[in-house]
């Protein structure tokens, strides 16, 4: 078990999804006064938001908030190589029109599950704001506030979105918002626009492994763990009080050490 930390203080985790409030942020959920988590459903995967919630039940936190907004499916839809920032997180590609027709045409089809028939890009829209009305009242300003970081650790769209409405809430209420040091090779692109030109000052905590692990077992117990099956837990993430916004450093420039891994 880790020891006590003054980060760990007043803490809350603002995960989207069903796990990512234990693959980002190990060494700090078994610490938090809060978990709040954004999503349940995904109409491509019929059946995720039952066994989510299975999980969620049988989470060892005394403290879960739930959320339960549906995905919209927006992982892939963003051009990552050259990614652009919208007031909702991330702009898409055609990417997300040929999703809308998969969604479609999986909704003509028998027994199907239910699907949304606004588009992607509009419903991406809409949570954006869902999340920012739903997250203001459960969040104060003597909060240390964990959330994905501006890239979206390995790059879902839907993280960075995520941050970018508690961001949105920390510059109108006033707490600490606190991100993570993973990245990816796909979201290096976007996490650049963040270098600074003078270092920055972080926090290096270690993870709490065999928490993390049961964690982990909760999940796939109830068949709804997303991420690999062979993860490696770092022994240690790094936080840093989240940047402003994209900075206008040249692209030589300071970040903080990256807990970095290949998709």
């Amino acid at each position: 078990m880790t020891g006590h930390h003054e980060l760990h203080e007043n803490a809350v985790i603002v995960a989207a999804h069903p796990d990512d409030e234990i693959l980002w942020f190990s060494s700090v959920m078994r610490h938090t006064q809060r978990v709040i988590i954004l999503y349940r459903d995904f109409w491509a995967n019929p059946g995720m938001g039952d066994r989510r919630a299975e999980a969620i039940e049988n989470l060892p936190h005394p403290n879960v908030t739930w959320m339960e907004m549906a995905e919209v499916g927006s992982f892939g839809c963003a051009d990552w190589a050259s990614p652009t920032l919208t007031e909702s997180g991330l702009g898409f590609t055609a990417t997300a029109t040929l999703r809308d027709i998969k969604s479609l045409m999986k909704k003509a089809l028998p027994n199907s599950a239910p699907t949304s028939a606004v588009p992607i890009s509009r419903a991406y829209e809409a949570n954006f704001r869902a999340s920012v009305d739903r997250l203001r009242p459960l969040l104060r300003k003597d909060m240390n506030v964990f959330t994905h970081n501006p890239w979206g650790e390995y790059g879902h769209e839907d993280h960075v979105q995520c941050f970018r409405a508690v961001d949105l809430l920390r510059k109108e209420i006033g707490f600490k918002l606190w991100i993570s040091n993973y990245c990816s090779e796909r979201s290096l692109p976007l996490a650049q626009l963040y270098f600074q030109q003078h270092p920055v000052s972080f926090h290096r905590l270690p993870t709490d492994i065999s928490f993390a692990r049961e964690v982990a077992q909760v999940y796939i117990d109830a068949d709804c763990w997303t991420w690999v099956d062979d993860w490696t837990w770092f022994e240690d993430e790094c936080f840093m009080e989240a940047p402003s916004g994209p900075s206008s450093a040249p692209e030589q420039g300071h970040l903080f050490p990256l807990n970095f891994f290949s998709m």
